[in-house]
């Protein structure tokens, strides 16, 4: 990238190369898709479908068309806010859109199926041992249905490990795979024990009324229940995802698999012992003394996750500003969702749309680059050809940052050129006048500024510039000097 020397008028926006769209910095470039690649995408799509289909027609035939109606448009009334919810914790690098609803379709219809056709087959089975079915719901319900649910997201983790970067990407998985879980249970509930069951007895305006107390009581109080079950499992696979150790990637998933389904078999298991005995205050004082706690120490986790990654780039990318591929204030201004959307101003401020555009881009960038940085340091790759695919990505990664830094570094009128050389900033100031100044101990300027051009390589006997990277210096550092 040619950046503007010190003293030089900035380059006009036309001379700016284009970047890559801005949903093509999460990865490196595409691979060619194989015809093996092709037919598993068709298998899961078509298995996918498969279940969406069995589970209509099995609702359809138990509630009839008018119950699963209602029932549809009841369930999902609360599903927008509950996926937003999940989304605003994933801000700093969203994921793939076709990853979320990839998990999202599979809860709503694979763990279903899977979970209607086991309890049903438990529920038939303790009734031929003359055993109450209601121990279905707290021996068999619990483990079927928070192993499928969690299964989805755990096919992910297998086979597109980078798409999660921590603990914040798993709990968006296994949370949108368990409000489609809930949104097709609620279906269930509304339209068979609340509309059908109401029309059945005393008429639809009993119906009516069944649906909205089930509504309130299912989804406005007990609406998190499934997420939060889940988003145990989310815990263990986020920390899975991010371990070297081979007995951590296995155990800790499992752990909170199973955590999960001790939580739901207890959740389930309030309102079982309740109407047994008689005493409602079990279901207040279990509500109220175990899952409210963890609802809300979840909801703090989650919280304090979401800026995981912001802290994350503050401790990585200074690797790259030695390099040269970055200067301190770009660090300081990713640290935070405040300082990114200043920086998103900014931007548009002196670039326009496509400015704005390009921060963009770069701020998903640079937070991808700062993962896959982590990702090298924990020793996540350990096979030749990962290591070789994080190097691959790491280049395209820096060839993104610099053609996205070129739409609007020195394009300030408002500011002095600043020119970073890797160790201190060069300042022009309005009367001419030039002088270096060193980089504050925690720089907070959220508007980046000017890489020095980088010296002509030296030559040293028996090294040359790594591939790919003509006119780096070597032997080349790992992050690579900026050409």
């Amino acid at each position: 990238m040619a950046d503007t020397p010190p003293g030089a008028a900035p380059p006009p926006p036309t001379a700016a190369p284009v970047p890559p769209p801005v949903e093509g910095v999460t990865k490196a470039p595409r691979r060619r898709v194989s015809w093996v690649r092709a037919l598993v995408l068709a298998v899961v799509i078509l298995f996918i479908a498969g279940c969406a289909v069995f589970m209509v027609w099995t609702l359809g035939e138990s509630l009839g068309g008018e119950a699963l109606l209602i029932g549809v448009i009841a369930a999902v009334l609360p599903v927008p806010v509950l996926v937003a919810c999940f989304l605003w914790l994933d801000r700093y690098e969203p994921e793939p859109l076709k990853y979320l609803i990839f998990c999202f379709a599979w809860g709503a219809f694979v763990s279903t199926a899977a979970s209607l056709t086991v309890n049903n087959f438990a529920a038939d089975s303790f009734e031929r041992l003359k055993l109450p079915t209601a121990l279905t719901a707290v021996l068999v319900a619990p483990f079927i249905e928070e192993l499928t649910k969690a299964l989805g997201p755990i096919l992910l983790l297998i086979f597109r490990r980078r798409e999660f970067s921590g603990i914040t990407d798993a709990l968006v998985y296994c949370g949108l795979s368990a409000i489609g879980f809930a949104m097709v249970e609620n279906i269930l509930y509304l339209g068979g024990y609340g509309y059908a069951t109401g029309v059945e007895r005393y008429g639809p305006a009993t119906g009516t009324q069944q649906v909205i107390a089930i509504f309130i009581v299912r989804i406005l109080l007990f609406g998190f229940a499934h997420p939060l079950f889940t988003s145990m499992t989310g815990v263990g696979l986020g920390i899975a995802a991010r371990a070297a150790d081979r007995r951590v990637r296995v155990l800790a998933p499992v752990a909170g698999l199973l955590l999960a389904m001790m939580l739901h078999g207890t959740w389930n298991l309030l309102p079982t012992l309740t109407q047994a005995t008689g005493q409602p205050l079990i279901l207040l004082y279990g509500f109220i003394g175990v899952m409210v706690p963890i609802f809300f120490g979840m909801v703090g986790l989650a919280v304090w996750l979401r800026s995981w990654e912001g802290r994350l780039t503050e401790r990585t990318l200074p690797d790259y500003v030695q390099a040269g591929w970055l200067t301190p204030p770009e660090v300081a201004a990713l640290s935070s969702l405040g300082r990114r959307h200043a920086a998103r101003v900014w931007a548009k401020r002196v670039g326009g749309d496509a400015g704005l555009k390009a921060m963009r881009g770069y701020q998903f960038a640079a937070t991808r680059l700062a993962l896959l940085r982590d990702g090298t340091r924990r020793g996540l790759d350990r096979r030749p050809v990962d290591r070789a695919r994080a190097a691959a990505e790491e280049r395209h990664l820096l060839e993104a940052i610099a053609g996205y830094r070129a739409y609007f570094v020195g394009r300030d009128p408002q500011a002095p050129v600043g020119v970073w050389d890797g160790h201190r900033y060069h300042l022009r100031f309005p009367d001419g006048s030039q002088r270096p100044v060193d980089a504050p101990d925690e720089p907070v300027v959220p508007i980046p500024v000017v890489l020095a051009p980088p010296p002509p390589p030296p030559v040293f006997p028996g090294y040359g510039p790594p591939p790919g990277w003509p006119g780096v210096r070597p032997p080349a550092p790992w992050p690579p000097a900026r050409p």
